[in-house]
């Protein structure tokens, strides 16, 4: 199947770790003109040095999204140093986990701007030129977290579940316009975050992260876990062209855990 990405400016938000990077890794391998953005230099250096070397060089933004002139100016960049932006994938922050007991207002608060208004800013600032040109697509990298509430994840998901609605109520406004967006709702996958909740469990729990990992996929119908690229190639196909009719679309990629519509 060709996804006719060649030569398309993806601009890719959280792109120096986990899904963010399995993104710029899988356009770049399409021919895609690729634009990483973290708030770490460090990190963007280092996801830059160790991205396999493909039709274009990628280039690194620094950005902190929580702060909308930095999505204003992320956008600028990208455009000044490639062209036009073609597709935005949103998979910058993370919400804290608490105990029901520790949440105050300031966690509220953290949450929504670390995944809600982090995502909103870009998104604000790229449709606005999506507009003037009548196309563009975005797809945002959202999670399960707000579909299924979870004790220890109340801010975090009900950040996720603002962003679903933003995203079907933007796609419903500018569909006319020629810009599609979309979602994809990831469960547990094997990114480095996971893998630091599973040290951090073993820790508390006594038991090996190894019994751990078998316990909690053995819930799970598919039972693993998924994978960073898994989600990348879901992020690849619904940004192309192959995709052309799909838009307020939310995929959830959990291996069948959530029994939800």
């Amino acid at each position: 199947m060709d996804l006719q990405l060649g030569d398309k400016i993806v601009l890719i938000t959280g792109a120096s770790k986990g899904i963010g990077y399995a993104c710029a890794e899988a356009f770049a391998a399409e021919g895609s003109q690729v634009a990483l953005v973290s708030r770490s230099r460090e990190n963007l250096d280092a996801a830059i040095a160790r991205m396999p070397r493909h039709k274009y060089a990628p280039i690194a933004i620094v950005a902190d999204l929580t702060r909308a002139e930095d999505a204003r100016r992320m956008v600028d960049t990208a455009e000044r140093d490639l062209g036009p932006v073609d597709v935005l994938v949103n998979s910058a922050g993370a919400a804290h986990r608490y105990a029901p007991a520790d949440l105050d207002a300031k966690a509220w608060h953290d949450a929504m701007d670390a995944k809600f208004f982090s995502y909103v800013h870009a998104v604000d600032a790229v449709i606005k030129r999506m507009l003037e040109r009548k196309r563009g697509a975005i797809v945002n990298i959202i999670g399960m977290g707000g579909k299924v509430a979870s004790p220890v994840h109340l801010p975090g998901g009900a950040a996720n579940s603002a962003l679903m609605l933003a995203t079907v109520g933007l796609a419903a406004a500018f569909g006319a316009k020629g810009i599609r967006i979309n979602g994809i709702n990831p469960g547990a996958t094997m990114t480095g975050r996971v893998q630091q909740g599973l040290a951090a469990e073993a820790r508390m729990t006594g038991l090996s992260e190894t019994e751990l990992l078998a316990a909690n996929q053995s819930k799970i119908p598919l039972k693993r876990y998924g994978t960073a690229d898994e989600i990348a190639r879901v992020a690849l196909f619904l940004a192309s062209e192959q995709a052309s009719y799909v838009t307020g679309a939310i995929v959830p990629m959990d291996g069948g855990l959530s029994s939800v519509i």
